[in-house]
């Protein structure tokens, strides 16, 4: 193992994560480090993409979170971050290793796909927060809507194990958990085999419920 993965598995280095508790990648991260048993690393620090004199804009040059510092080197995006934390962990926890590529490329394009659901409801919620009401396509909502519900429709034909974290489940639940929270599309009357994976998810994996209020 490279020398560097030592000293950041050591307890007494701090993984520090910009995020806010709203961001749903951010929670993809926070889940993670508990499945990982790698929180007691992590320390939150929060995060504004609004503020041109937060860091963020030094650490991530596209302004954006969650970012994760170690030793004052940053990675992101969230996928990145999810890859590191499982190599930190041992590897092979939360997706295949390198070295198993097929099932590895099939588990990234998965992860992806979670990530799209809530990239699209991410911008259907920006549409109305960041234009006057007579500005608001409803054309280009309508495009983001459709984009979640096939994304949905494909994992409710084909849904991760609801019993395992892995970076899969971890990103449809924190999708889900979004839509919950901002409700741009009506996901459990589209999509039901959902809404009972997600309870099955949130039974097997206390980091989910845990997440929802942890504090930054």
């Amino acid at each position: 193992m490279p020398h560097f993965y030592e000293r950041w598995q050591d307890p007494a280095t701090q993984l520090i994560l910009r995020t806010t508790t709203t961001s749903p990648f951010g929670r993809k991260v926070r889940i993670a480090a508990k499945v990982l048993g790698l929180d007691a690393q992590l320390r939150l620090s929060p995060a504004d993409t609004r503020d041109p004199d937060d860091p963020l804009r030094r650490q991530n040059p596209l302004g954006k979170m969650p970012c994760l510092l170690i030793d004052g080197e940053a990675f992101y995006d969230s996928g990145v971050i999810l890859d590191l934390l499982d190599l930190l962990a041992g590897g092979g926890r939360l997706l295949p290793p390198p070295s198993d590529s097929l099932p590895r490329l099939r588990a990234l394009t998965r992860a992806r796909l979670a990530d799209g659901i809530t990239e699209a409801a991410l911008l259907m919620i920006y549409e109305h927060r960041f234009r006057a009401p007579e500005q608001v396509s409803e054309i280009w909502l309508e495009h983001l809507r459709g984009k979640v519900l096939r994304g949905l429709d494909a994992f409710e034909q084909v849904p991760p194990d609801p019993a395992r974290a892995c970076l899969v489940s971890i990103g449809l639940a924190c999708a889900l958990g979004y839509l919950d929270w901002r409700r741009p599309v009506d996901w459990r009357c589209t999509n039901p085999a959902l809404a009972d994976w997600l309870a099955r998810f949130a039974a097997a994996v206390p980091a989910f419920s845990a997440t929802e209020s942890d504090p930054v």
